[in-house]
């Protein structure tokens, strides 16, 4: 999908309007949070947070680690 999107103004501020196709693409709508990361080929805009993401990635790895331990802390 190629869009091209043209910056306005929004008070002092300047914004992007996203067209309703790339919203429901991304699966968000008006007050979700979008994260905007650097890319090697420019920037990526996403709806997932990469850092939450590696964390729970690390969180998985212990809770696999340590699956004994938790379990008997379970009890």
């Amino acid at each position: 999908m190629n869009t091209t999107l043209k910056i306005t103004r929004i008070g002092n501020s300047a914004g992007i309007v996203l067209p309703r196709e790339v919203l429901a693409r991304l699966r968000v709508g008006p007050g979700d949070a979008l994260h905007l990361t650097e890319a090697p080929d420019g920037v990526r805009l996403t709806a997932h947070d990469p850092d939450f993401a590696a964390t729970m990635a690390l969180a998985e790895e212990i809770m696999r680690e340590d699956r004994n331990i938790l379990r008997e802390l379970a009890k």
